[in-house]
């Protein structure tokens, strides 16, 4: 018989307008493909409740919420009560996020705004014993020091760009690390190197839908199944059948998360 994928997207963002068209049959094609579950992660104030609604809608789809370093200066007191009476009242919220640094867009809020909802977002994940989904884009050192301030709390790096190095600092602090489509693109030593020397039992695989569609779709609006290719690279470099990697990667998240799949 032949292997039949069962998909778990650790990180996507169908509360996106992207969506906004089609975003009923996107579900069922996604479950016609092998697809059984997706984290859909909240990035601006405005997003939180999109995903929120979304899990209680759909089966299938379970949520983080959060506020990205996009929108950094967009929490306030109130708005941290709001995010975390939604965490407590949602049995599908299984994390805090989208949360973190970017420092390579310059119109960004201030770095020092940046850190300061970093924080407050770990501090609440600490608060509610959940883990957290992490951004980091040109911001490594940063976030691993806020990281290892908060040694009780767990997580995923997602969209990994950092060094093998960088990684394995993560790892030692409880963390996973997400690998999305650029683990298919031409130019993804790095990233590839980083795939082929961290544990198993620590990696994660993600779309970060609807960006970054993998190689062939590379372009396109991303889709879930679209994991498939991102499985099949990484089983490829660690020299394992894609069977025994899916088993492995929803374990991980399941093992994270805290639920069975």
């Amino acid at each position: 018989m032949d292997f039949k994928y069962r998909i778990f997207d650790t990180h996507a963002h169908y509360d996106s307008e992207d969506y906004d068209l089609d975003r009923k049959e996107v579900f069922k094609e996604l479950q016609e493909n092998d697809v059984i579950g997706i984290l859909d992660c909240a990035s601006s104030y405005e997003s939180i409740k999109a995903v929120d609604e979304l899990t209680k809608e759909e089966a299938f789809i379970f949520g983080a919420l959060g506020i990205h370093p996009e929108n950094a200066d967009e929490l306030s007191e109130e708005r941290l009560k709001e995010i975390k009476n939604k965490i407590q009242n949602n049995k599908k919220i299984l994390a805090v996020g989208e949360i973190g640094l970017d420092y390579y867009w310059e119109e960004n809020p201030d770095r020092e705004i940046q850190k300061d909802t970093f924080r407050a977002m770990m501090n609440l994940a600490k608060e509610l014993n959940l883990p957290v989904v992490i951004h980091d884009r040109d911001a490594h050192k940063d976030t691993l020091d806020i990281i290892k301030e908060f040694p009780e709390v767990k997580g995923v790096v997602h969209c990994f760009s950092g060094s093998v190095e960088f990684a394995k600092e993560c790892i030692k602090e409880g963390y996973y690390i997400g690998f999305t489509g650029v683990v298919t693109f031409k130019n993804a030593k790095k990233i590839l190197e980083v795939a082929k020397e961290i544990p198993i039992d620590r990696i994660l695989v993600e779309t970060d839908a609807p960006y970054m569609a993998p190689v062939p779709n590379r372009g396109k609006r991303n889709m879930s199944h679209y994991i498939k290719s991102i499985i099949e690279k990484i089983a490829q470099i660690r020299e394992i059948e894609p069977k025994e990697l899916n088993i492995i990667v929803n374990k991980n998240f399941s093992d994270l998360m805290g639920i069975e799949i």
